[in-house]
């Protein structure tokens, strides 16, 4: 159990001498612009902007020249349809192994569906695979050494934590994004207007409270509450937790905070009032939206008080006992899938907060897993014929799709997995009876609105794993000194 307390006012300092040594990024991002080429000519007519089309022929082709050669073919790739990558994949690797590493053991179940979809072009396709699942946030450090090759070991990758592929992996070239073409057209736009990096599916992490007892968490504020101790996977050992606190600074979701604060009764208010108060002041130094003391508040009392775990199975398999009384915690949704109903032992003996009539604030938090190609890749054409298969048919998503709390990036490909494996009436038996209220999983979209989801930005949390990083980093150390 952690019962933690500390001076921010130290934090503070320290946060505000860090930031007094970054200073400077937005005069050199403006003295860059600055010195930017002009790309177009005045038209002499009018003053119109124009770019005449032997400069835009000349630019595109400097740009070409400057790509990598995985870049190269991703480029040609993000042009190709499902079949025309497959017979380049074929051509490519028949004969030869595929290595691929990730945070999701189940990269290795979509691999052989893969050569079955290849072989149904061409029978006498035959490809070996081996899918490394590295422990304890090493994926970043296999990626990095095997980057030193000039040919890697690791065609691919399917890889979470937007801060670290942010500043680790995409900054530093390491990792290459490949937008495939059929995905782009399902989300209504093309691989050159898309920006961002490209996610296989969006996981969710919702509130759950164990509802043998009296407790009553509705709103998002009641998990910090006074006595309340939420199970939550340690922030240093699943760092995409972490994720989840920068994000709640950002704006949107800050107000989302201060929204369910307006809703608490002035008992409640008068509990929280005092911590709102005390990190004002650190929300002003960190560069923090009108509404970051909420967002500051909330994410001290949680950090303070959380029952920290080492996975999020054994926080799902203690909420659903009949002796987890009032108890509640942050877990991975599909967790539930895997409860055995037993005496004592039940998923109705938990409740999803955000299910609940009159719950306000935020549900959980929303993370991908994101899909990239190593810019050393031994097989390339073979890697964006995999990503493509994955992102854009049913049965290269079945690996993940069979599970409800995980949403497909594709709405095609997320339509057909809900109507063949029925998420939305998971809970409801073979007698068509509601038998599992909390397993009747509403949905990608409900639980972006509604539910009020927080998403995973990997630019945001990478801009602020500095600043606000920092100062969690110091109430950890702080509250951890005080135990």
């Amino acid at each position: 159990m952690k019962k933690r307390t500390l001076s921010l006012a130290l934090a503070a300092s320290m946060v505000v001498m860090s930031l007094a040594g970054c200073g400077g990024g937005g005069q050199a991002a403006a003295t860059t612009a600055a010195a930017a080429p002009a790309e177009t000519t005045m038209a002499a007519a009018g003053g119109e902007t124009q770019a005449p089309a032997e400069t835009t022929a000349a630019a595109a082709a400097a740009d070409d020249a400057n790509l990598s050669e995985i870049e190269k073919i991703i480029k040609e790739a993000e042009g190709m349809s499902m079949e025309e990558l497959a017979k380049k994949a074929i051509e490519e690797s028949n004969g030869k192994t595929f290595y691929g590493v990730g945070n999701s053991s189940r990269g290795k179940s979509a691999l052989p569906l893969f050569i079955e979809y290849l072989q149904s072009i061409d029978p006498s396709y035959k490809m070996e695979y081996e899918w490394q699942q590295p422990k304890n946030n090493k994926i970043f450090e296999q990626l990095s050494a095997d980057s030193l090759k000039s040919e890697g070991t690791f065609a691919m990758t399917l890889i979470q934590d937007g801060n670290q592929i942010e500043s680790k992996m995409v900054q530093t070239g390491i990792l290459k994004t490949f937008i495939p073409k059929e995905w782009a057209e399902a989300n209504g736009t093309t691989a050159d207007a898309y920006d961002g990096f490209l996610p296989l599916q969006t996981l969710n992490k919702v509130f759950m409270y164990n509802c043998t007892g009296s407790a009553e968490f509705d709103n998002c504020w009641d998990f910090v509450a006074e006595g309340s101790h939420p199970l939550y996977m340690d922030i240093d050992s699943e760092i995409v937790g972490k994720n989840f606190l920068y994000m709640l600074t950002a704006d949107k979701y800050a107000a989302w905070l201060k929204e369910a604060y307006d809703a608490l009764d002035d008992n409640a208010k008068a509990y929280f009032q005092p911590v709102i108060d005390e990190v004002a002041g650190d929300a002003e130094d960190l560069g923090l939206g009108e509404n970051g003391a909420y967002a500051l508040a909330w994410i001290k009392l949680w950090v303070e008080n959380y029952n920290e775990q080492t996975d999020d199975g054994p926080i799902c398999n203690t909420l659903v006992t009949d002796s987890a009384t009032d108890q509640s915690g942050l877990l991975v949704y599909s967790k539930l899938r895997s409860v055995e109903e037993s005496a004592g032992v039940s998923v109705n003996n938990i409740k999803v907060a955000a299910y609940e009539d009159g719950y306000t604030g935020i549900g959980g938090y929303g993370y991908c897993h994101y899909l990239f190609l190593t810019n050393n890749s031994p097989l390339p054409w073979t890697a964006c014929a995999f990503i493509q298969y994955m992102t854009c048919t049913e049965d290269g998503f079945s690996a993940w799709g069979k599970d409800m709390g995980g949403y497909s990036s594709n709405p095609e490909v997320a339509a057909a997995t809900e109507a063949t494996y029925g998420h939305s009436k998971g809970g409801y038996n073979e007698a068509g009876e509601n038998q599992f209220e909390c397993k009747n999983d509403r949905g990608y979209d409900w639980w972006t609105t509604d539910g009020e989801l927080v998403l995973e930005d990997p630019e945001y949390c990478a801009s602020v794993s500095f600043t606000v990083g920092s100062w969690i980093e110091l109430l950890t150390k702080y509250a951890d000194s005080a135990k």
